[in-house]
């Protein structure tokens, strides 16, 4: 009965062991991993990196454009020898019963270029014309003697000199052997006095030599002298005619 007793107790004391203790805890798993809430609507596809060009150090120059013509300057040059200049002055004898003539001086005494650009002709040039009126011979050696003394003063201011401004005719383009028509205006100085003066001038290549005329009128009063008077003998009217005759050479 004792040993019952003894079993019972037990049964009871254990129980209420199991009664009164605290449930196991759980056993602690992993922590989820994190997984972003918010998912992106688009992945950008997938580029491939574009690879470099190599640049160069040196910068290649942009080639200029091309012209259609290239410029062929020629330099000619006033042959003395084959050229001339005149000058026409209209006189009237009074005691010849006023018997009118014309007095014509030359010379050669004559430097001078020209710059013809035969692919494009209008850029030609025409350089200063240098003449030695002091040269000036005409029929009689006493007019020419009155002339440099007292009336063009040409033996104390020797040298006249054509200084071309404005070159008015050049064509595009030109065919050798072609006569051309220019009007030649430039600055010209007789003595100590310089006026604007245009010549008509008509010229033509052939080969080698440029040749051509040149004409201009002006006024002696206009440079500052008088026309020659000789009361009594004669008298000169103020116009002067001036011719060129010119041949240039290549060089």
């Amino acid at each position: 009965m004792r040993l019952q007793m003894i079993v019972i107790v037990l049964l009871a004391g254990l129980l209420a062991a199991c009664g009164s203790a605290p449930a196991a805890a759980p056993v602690a798993t992993e922590a989820p991993v994190a997984v972003a809430t918010t998912v992106p609507t688009t992945v950008p596809a997938a580029t491939t990196p574009t690879e470099p060009v190599a640049q160069s150090d040196e910068t290649t120059p942009t080639a200029a454009p091309a012209t259609s013509e290239e410029s062929e300057v020629q330099l000619f040059r006033i042959d003395p020898a084959s050229s001339e200049v005149t000058y026409e002055v209209g006189e009237v004898f009074l005691n010849q019963g006023n018997r009118y003539a014309l007095a014509v001086g030359r010379t050669q005494q004559i430097n001078g270029e020209i710059e013809l650009d035969r692919a494009n002709p209008q850029n030609s040039t025409v350089g200063p014309i240098e003449i030695d009126i002091s040269a000036f011979a005409s029929d009689s050696p006493r007019r020419d003697n009155a002339i440099r003394d007292r009336w063009l003063e040409s033996a104390r201011f020797p040298l006249a000199t054509f200084v071309p401004t404005l070159i008015e005719g050049l064509p595009e383009q030109y065919t050798d052997g072609e006569e051309l028509t220019l009007m030649i205006t430039g600055d010209l100085t007789v003595r100590d006095v310089t006026n604007s003066v245009t010549f008509t001038v008509t010229s033509q290549l052939d080969g080698a030599q440029l040749i051509g005329n040149a004409s201009s009128e002006i006024n002696m009063t206009d440079f500052g002298f008088d026309p020659p008077d000789i009361i009594g003998v004669l008298r000169a009217e103020d116009k002067v005619i001036i011719g060129f005759r010119f041949v240039a050479n290549a060089d």
